[in-house]
């Protein structure tokens, strides 16, 4: 496993909730991680990414201002923090880890399992 993403769960709409992603040495090797999440029916969407160089980040516009993602090098570790969660946000949510800043899932090379947020209204 590549990459291991945790901390899904049923929460309510408007409550925050932190998503991890550990990554294996190998993909830590790769320039990028991203979250992508797909909804039940949907194709997978492109969340944020960070670079783990500079960590500059990159996020999607249904996303900015409520989620962000950030990386700690030393454990490996990339996180995606959501803030005033919306049931349109319940979805399988991956960590990918790729060389280059891509918006569409075949851009990353490794893939995490997915960890389910479902938002109730």
């Amino acid at each position: 496993v590549q990459l291991q993403a945790s901390g899904g769960g049923l929460v309510q709409a408007g409550d925050s909730r932190r998503l991890s992603c550990a990554a294996s040495i190998r993909a830590f090797t790769s320039a990028v991680t991203a979250w992508f999440r797909q909804a039940p029916g949907k194709e997978r969407e492109f969340v944020a990414a960070v670079r783990w160089q500079g960590a500059r980040t990159y996020g999607a516009d249904s996303v900015k201002g409520r989620f962000a993602i950030f990386r700690d090098s030393i454990k490996k570790m990339v996180y995606l923090q959501l803030h005033s969660l919306r049931p349109e946000d319940t979805a399988l949510y991956y960590c990918a880890a790729g060389d280059y800043i891509r918006r569409t899932a075949d851009g990353y090379d490794y893939w995490g399992q997915g960890t389910l947020v479902t938002v109730s209204s």
